[in-house]
């Protein structure tokens, strides 16, 4: 998942981004509103995590003008202001949650979690579909109950078809998802990644769990409940 992270405390700004790299996210970071405008509307994310008391455009007018343009990846305002006026403001001009600083990482980790979750539709943490499990807050996956250790990008790849599942998703969405700014959307290695993924979750290929659509991209299969 790829995150937009607009904070102007380049300490806390690198602490942030360090924490939610090891959870497997990856991370665009902003210092004032209007680099932050600009990448939002600009690239895709999953969602974003914006400080209020930002320079050259504050995060309540940020905030707005993201909604305005019809971009409606969850957002949680980071602020250090504890009055309620201030929270309600934030979550009145389209936020959808808040964290007072300071704040543990854990909290903002599991807040993230919950929001990308609802806004594909999914309320529980773990998603079966049929022999496969995620757990998106342990980041395990499982084929019949047993876990599979995959790498850090194997792991976005399915984590990604996974909350979308039935969709096609272009390798460029893929990509554009699971890398930064900075990664090449031509690469194709994301070929690299299914190939594992079929060959670490489904070694027989007799499940086809993930496939192929010519011309198009990747589609997670919807298994039944029975199978």
């Amino acid at each position: 998942m790829r995150l937009l992270l607009v904070e102007d405390d380049l300490n806390l700004q690198t602490q942030l981004k360090t924490q939610l790299e090891n959870a497997k996210y990856s991370v665009d970071c902003a210092e004032d509103g209007e680099i932050g405008l600009y990448q939002a509307t600009e690239y895709q994310y999953d969602a974003a995590i914006i400080d209020l008391g930002l320079p050259k455009m504050d995060g309540k007018t940020l905030i707005e003008t993201i909604r305005q343009q019809d971009i409606k990846f969850p957002i949680i305002v980071l602020t250090a202001r504890d009055r309620w006026q201030d929270k309600v403001e934030g979550l009145d001009a389209g936020a959808d949650d808040y964290l007072t600083k300071p704040f543990q990482p854990e909290e903002l980790l599991a807040r993230l979690n919950a929001l990308i979750r609802r806004s594909v539709g999914q309320a529980s943490p773990v998603i079966n579909n049929g022999p496969f499990s995620l757990d998106t807050a342990s980041m395990e996956v499982k084929v019949n109950g047993q876990a599979v250790s995959l790498s850090s990008y194997e792991y976005k790849v399915f984590e990604y078809l996974t909350l979308h599942l039935g969709q096609v998703i272009s390798k460029t969405q893929l990509t554009e998802h699971i890398y930064d700014q900075d990664f090449d959307l031509d690469s194709n290695v994301i070929e690299v990644f299914v190939r594992r993924l079929r060959k670490k979750l489904d070694p027989d290929a007799e499940l086809q769990f993930i496939e192929t659509m010519r011309g198009q991209g990747y589609k997670m299969r919807v298994f039944n409940p029975t199978n």
